[in-house]
């Protein structure tokens, strides 16, 4: 049963297992204050008038309180129901409340649930190995486990950092490449390679040596590679790279752009890296998206980061190295963690593997995806100008930038969605979604308001920069 009749009230009793332990019915609050509970009636207007007195203003006042999924569908604490077309972006590879998932986890917690990495555990090994069978890592290849894929790009730019020694001798290799548009986490070092202005200039200075190449343009690329570049700012360490920019829009490489990556970096003794933390785990159709050939060519990178999907919730996330001269470039006491690897996440991601091998999953979200590419493209409304992506990660493009409004007309149809940019609408929903399900989505955008691009405002130009201006930074 995929949770798709009937509707739930607010929060019920059996929410917790051990109030006492929790602070909910029956627990002392902190001395002063009222009893804070997850139990009683609350409603989303009540539990997020207690969110705003509670957790930091980071990402602003929550669109819904959500109290249970299953499938590809939660509830929030009113008891409506919702199409989560977001998957906790690109997190809930196998939705909501899955039983496989959930067994593992609580299996390997009943059993063994955390060690240092002072020791091993069977999952960990297990899932280290199956990783680098998926991945099709060569010989003497490497995992490295962390609990983010912010931190999993963190640990890319130490090895990064680590690769200096170039053709003009020791610690000659002083320049790490990234791409405009691009999102690697927040983290000091994956913000540094992380492009967008709003996001770095409150942080710095932050970790130097990157530059930014424009998205997509072989020329620029080439170009930070050519001797008169070297000669000017030094050999370049590492080139990093999403497959399909998730925050930027969904925009994919061009076809033949990791081919020519892959050149210039082998030539010149720089890693690719290829940030697969939103587009790994069969999100675009294969387990990961560099291993299509329309995306990759055949490329074999030198590093891959993941997370996201790869715990099907569980936060995990893993650097894979391939080939010994990636995989030695952290040395012992050179990196560490303290949750990463840990059993019960490597439990969920061994299940969630699992799932997606034995339930024929990446064959579902080749056929699913492009069921919704090419519904929502054909479905005729003005407000749609087209759809882009692989498998279930998908923008619709708008023809105005009216995405926060769109994004609000889901919600309040049952559908959650993400305006990733003014003028597109972000889907990465469970890699469970069934045909069914993308009809209905299909249709949801077929029948926006025609008239939605006219309530928005046209915005006033801004003036082209003089001569004299200051370039904006990053």
């Amino acid at each position: 049963m995929n949770g798709t009749t009937g509707e739930i009230s607010p929060t019920t009793s059996d929410s917790v297992a051990d109030p006492a332990a929790t602070g909910v019915e029956g627990a002392p609050g902190r001395e002063g204050t009222a009893d804070t509970t997850l139990t009683g009636p609350g409603s989303v207007a009540q539990w997020t008038e207690r969110y705003t007195h509670a957790v930091m203003d980071t990402f602003g006042a929550p669109q819904k309180v959500l109290v249970r999924g299953e499938g590809a569908y939660v509830w929030d604490a009113d008891g409506k129901r919702y199409l989560d077309l977001l998957a906790g972006i690109a997190v809930n590879a196998l939705g909501h409340a899955h039983p496989t998932l959930t067994a593992a986890v609580s299996a390997q917690l009943g059993t063994l649930g955390h060690v240092s990495n002072f020791f091993g555990t069977p999952t960990q090994i297990a899932l280290a190995e199956r990783l680098l069978n998926l991945a099709q890592a060569p010989e003497g290849s490497r995992v490295f486990f962390t609990n983010s894929g912010t931190e999993a790009n963190e640990a890319a730019f130490k090895m990064a950092r680590r690769n200096r020694d170039g053709a003009a001798g020791p610690g000659t290799r002083t320049r790490i490449l990234a791409l405009e548009g691009g999102f690697h986490g927040r983290s000091m070092g994956a913000l540094a390679l992380t492009s967008k202005a709003a996001y770095r200039e409150p942080f710095e200075p932050l970790p130097g040596g990157v530059e930014f190449v424009p998205f997509g343009d072989l020329v620029a690329l080439e170009e930070a590679f050519s001797d008169e570049a070297v000669a000017a700012r030094g050999e370049v360490a590492a080139l990093f790279v999403e497959p399909v920019q998730g925050e930027a829009g969904v925009r994919p490489l061009p076809p033949g752009y990791l081919v020519a990556a892959r050149e210039l970096t082998a030539s010149s003794g720089a890693l690719l890296v290829l940030d697969e933390v939103q587009t790994g785990v069969g999100r675009t159709g294969t387990w990961f998206a560099f291993q299509q050939q329309e995306i990759g060519g055949g490329v074999v990178p030198d590093v891959v980061t993941l997370a996201k999907g790869l715990g099907g919730g569980f936060p995990v996330g893993a650097v894979v190295a391939f080939g010994e001269r990636a995989a030695t470039l952290l040395g012992r006491g050179q990196h560490g963690t303290t949750f990463g690897g840990n059993p019960v996440a490597a439990a969920a991601s061994l299940a969630t593997l699992a799932v997606i091998e034995r339930d024929g999953l990446l064959a579902n979200v080749r056929a699913v995806g492009e069921q919704l590419r090419e519904g929502i493209a054909a479905c005729g409304n003005p407000v749609v100008a087209g759809t882009r992506g692989h498998g279930l990660l998908i923008a619709v493009q708008l023809s105005a930038p009216v995405s926060a409004e769109v994004a609000r007309l889901a919600l309040d149809a049952g559908f959650i969605v993400n305006a990733v940019q003014p003028d597109a609408i972000r889907l990465a929903p469970p890699l469970i979604l069934t045909r069914d399900q993308a009809s209905e989505v299909v249709a949801f955008f077929a029948g926006l308001p025609a008239d939605l691009t006219r309530r928005v405002p046209t915005p006033t130009p801004t003036p082209a920069p003089t001569a004299s201006a200051t370039p904006p930074k990053g």
